[in-house]
């Protein structure tokens, strides 16, 4: 099985034609240009220093693209993964697995060094279609030989609001860091979804049931905070298992399209074609009225945790509301969406996508009525 690379000017490895089919392509159209890059505000990186996210040493995104060379890297059976494990040259390697130590210890244990005398790094991989890029290093424990994973991507304004969204709204804790032009993520532990859909899906009524309740919940979750794409290929399903059966937690992984694109549906995951293997389910065993119920629930939890985040969340909401995360366009276009789906003219007078989110959010605040659509209204499986 072979492959071939092409380089551009910077040494960064794109795939050749036969990788031309993108997973955005696959879409249907909901998403049909690659987001651009936005800096991170001044005012948003004094937010992430407030809440220690800001560093000053480790490894950075541009250091990483000193690599020397690539391999393909394949799964257990052979598959094409999309990554290149990269690899430096022998002036270099040290160096470079020295900052990427330090890093680790700086996202896991507060930079304290003696947690990583006995780590090195096994392994990093370059994603071939990513948005932008992204390194993913493998950290292996000598003692044990237990591995961990982080990730080093370049820093993109709506994607740390969508890091930080989640950490605030969500039933889930993420640890990240900026330095600089760099973002640095820690691994969110999940089966992917494409994966779980074409190997392990539910055969059982009761676990069919709490994977389509926990679908609705999540659906609900990303259109209140406006997070996008979240197609199978870009969230994780967290399997625990209970004394009954399974419980199940989707887990965002990518958050390139927090609060950007100008479709109302490209925040809706019901409305991509990847997923129609979970909302079946949900059509299949959930009637209006449980669906209604799942839907409240997600928001009280949500109200829950903003009344709860000890005023982050308003800080966040200050910052965020005066960012410039997306063409004007695009705001002016969702705000009529949201205003016609919401019957509430507030969202028309929402200037950026930072206050859509505050609008959107603050009427969750007062109103348990589901936001989301539902699966049971005669809506075309994965049509926008």
């Amino acid at each position: 099985m072979t492959r071939q690379t092409a380089r551009d000017g910077r040494g960064v490895i794109r795939p050749d034609g036969d990788r031309a089919l993108r997973p955005e392509a696959r879409q249907r159209n909901l998403i049909s240009k690659k987001k651009p890059v936005y800096p991170v505000s001044d005012y948003l990186l004094d937010y992430l220093a407030r809440y220690r996210r800001v560093v000053t040493e480790g490894a950075d995104y541009d250091s990483l693209l000193r690599y020397a060379g690539a391999i393909p890297l394949y799964d257990e059976q052979g598959g094409d993964t999309l990554w290149s494990t990269v690899y430096f040259g022998p002036a270099e390697q040290a160096e470079i697995h020295d900052a990427l130590r330090l890093t680790y210890a700086l996202l896991k244990s507060d930079g304290d060094l003696s947690t990583v005398e006995h780590l090195y790094i096994d392994r990093v991989d370059l994603c071939l279609y990513g948005n932008t890029l992204p390194f993913r290093v493998r950290i292996v424990n000598a003692l044990n030989e237990n591995f961990d994973y982080f990730y080093i991507k370049r820093v993109d304004a709506n994607r740390v609001y969508g890091l930080e969204l989640e950490h605030i709204l969500s039933p889930n804790r993420i640890n990240y860091l900026v330095h600089g032009d760099t973002l640095v993520e820690e691994h969110i532990v999940g089966i992917p979804a494409d994966q779980f859909i074409r190997e392990a899906m539910p055969t059982n009524r009761f676990d069919e049931v709490r994977l389509a309740k926990e679908f609705v919940k999540f659906n609900e979750r990303c259109f209140v905070r406006l997070l996008g794409d979240m197609h199978s290929g870009n969230f994780v399903i967290d399997i625990t298992p209970d004394f009954e059966k399974m419980q199940y937690r989707m887990r965002p992984i990518d958050f390139d399209q927090q609060s950007h694109h100008w479709k109302k549906q490209v925040y809706l995951p019901q409305f991509f074609p990847q997923n129609n293997s979970v909302i079946e389910l949900g059509m299949k065993h959930m009637t209006p009225r449980t669906m209604d119920q799942y839907q409240r629930e997600e928001r009280a939890l949500i109200a829950g945790r903003l009344r709860a985040s000890h005023g982050r969340y308003g800080v966040l909401m200050e910052v965020m509301r005066e960012d410039l995360i997306a063409e004007p366009e695009n705001v002016q276009r969702l705000a009529e969406q949201l205003a016609e789906h919401y019957d509430d003219p507030t969202f028309r007078a929402c200037p950026t996508m930072g206050e859509l989110v505050f609008a959107s959010l603050e009427r969750l605040l007062h109103d348990h009525k589901p936001a989301s659509a539902s699966l049971l209204q005669g809506l075309p499986l994965g049509r926008a």
